[in-house]
């Protein structure tokens, strides 16, 4: 598929996606969604950035627009707050006046407000596990009328712990559904729940889940430890584009926003710890330019979609190696270019090189940053000023690399 056009869908959405600026659909865009449109249950893996929620969201509003009830039709559970308002996000920016606005039910946000979008007739519900079980036990929300269920960052709601929510939620579901699971990885526990879930999926395979992007270059520092933080204020002086710094502590990134924010960094600071309130506007602000530099732990390192944003630096090591792709992964997104930086202390060599054992890879070593000719960081542009202008958008994406593989499971 080289052009949206070419999808059977109905002319008003043709027309909405014109009218956002979408032409040429991401490859797994243009595997995922025939399929999905045909009504068949669609297991998808493929890298960050390479645009997933418009490939379930596009068939999900279609069946929205052909079948003219009340009823909520189509549930889309994710692992986080801030993927769930993306998702929504989305589908208001394209939904025009003929569909209802979506509910989204998660923690942290105001109950009353949800329920009232659930009375008004929403027939998309975008949700995370744990909110919806809650409305699900007190008979607050019916799903008798559903026909989709997505699965969005499966792998990572299985990391969080949401199985037992997840498990107790799809019984509440009609048996006769179109479910969809898209994922950045593919592992053993997401293997069980397609067993469980999905009906003889299409298998869309974008790439490899388990590597960079080679749209982004991936360089290491080794820092003693008590110059990590000279480094960093280097780094950032050095780039003029937006920023994410990855801390794996909250009280860590806690510190270094405020450390920042000393030396003259615009910088925001988002973690669990943070209300939904402080989340949502640190996320603004580092969207619209008002804070050039955003300090996060790994609830930000999925589902959060930035354009622009520069230059991602790992100020510590995750836990899990499987956070440094999706860390990564929020740079060198829709086929432009980024960076990725580590900063890792002697001791921590061993880790470093057990990351990229893990992952099959070879970071390259770099020399530490020389002085910069100007001690004061740069500014943010004001929130009217983009802090980087994109050369190319979505609607021209660059192919993705590596093998394309699309086969049936099962049958």
């Amino acid at each position: 598929m080289q052009s949206f056009s070419e999808f059977p869908i109905s002319s008003y959405l043709q027309d909405r996606i014109a009218a956002a600026g979408f032409a040429a659909p991401t490859p797994v865009q243009a595997a995922a969604i025939p399929h999905a449109l045909a009504g068949k249950d669609v297991l998808a893996t493929a890298q960050t950035g390479t645009g997933k929620t418009l490939a379930f969201l596009l068939p999900i509003m279609e069946k929205l627009l052909a079948e003219k009830t009340r009823d909520i039709a189509a549930l889309v559970l994710g692992p986080t707050r801030e993927l769930a308002l993306q998702v929504a996000d989305q589908y208001d920016a394209l939904r025009g006046r003929q569909l209802p606005p979506a509910a989204v039910v998660v923690g942290g946000l105001s109950e009353g407000r949800q329920l009232e979008a659930l009375r008004r007739g929403a027939r998309l519900v975008v949700a995370t596990p744990g909110r919806l079980e809650d409305f699900l036990d007190r008979r607050l929300v019916d799903f008798q009328g559903l026909r989709a269920l997505v699965l969005d960052e499966a792998d990572r709601m299985l990391d969080m712990g949401f199985l037992p929510s997840i498990r107790r939620i799809v019984a509440a579901l009609p048996r006769q559904r179109q479910t969809m699971c898209f994922s950045a990885t593919m592992e053993a526990s997401v293997a069980h729940l397609v067993s469980d879930y999905l009906r003889h999926p299409v298998r869309v395979a974008l790439g490899s889940t388990l590597k960079p992007s080679e749209n982004v270059r991936v360089q290491a520092f080794e820092v003693p430890a008590d110059r990590k933080q000279d480094v960093l204020r280097r780094l950032l002086a050095q780039e003029p584009g937006r920023c994410l710094v990855f801390a794996r502590t909250k009280r860590g990134a806690e510190r270094l926003m405020w450390g920042l924010e000393r030396c003259g960094f615009n910088a925001a600071v988002i973690h669990g710890d943070r209300s939904q309130s402080q989340r949502l506007a640190a996320l603004e602000g580092f969207k619209r330019g008002k804070y050039r530099i955003l300090v996060a732990t790994d609830v930000a390192a999925r589902g959060i979609h930035v354009e622009d944003v520069a230059h991602v630096i790992n100020y510590d090591l995750p836990e899990l190696a499987e956070n440094f792709i999706h860390r990564v992964g929020r740079t060198g997104r829709a086929g432009e270019h980024g960076v990725a930086s580590v900063l890792f202390a002697r001791e921590e060599r061993g880790d470093l090189a057990q990351l990229e054992r893990t992952l099959g890879i070879r970071i390259e070593r770099a020399a530490l940053p020389a002085e910069v000719s100007s001690p004061q960081p740069q500014r943010a542009a004001s929130p009217s000023t983009p802090a980087r202008t994109s050369s190319s958008r979505r609607s021209a994406l660059a192919a993705l690399p590596g093998e394309y593989l699309q086969a049936q499971m099962g049958g």
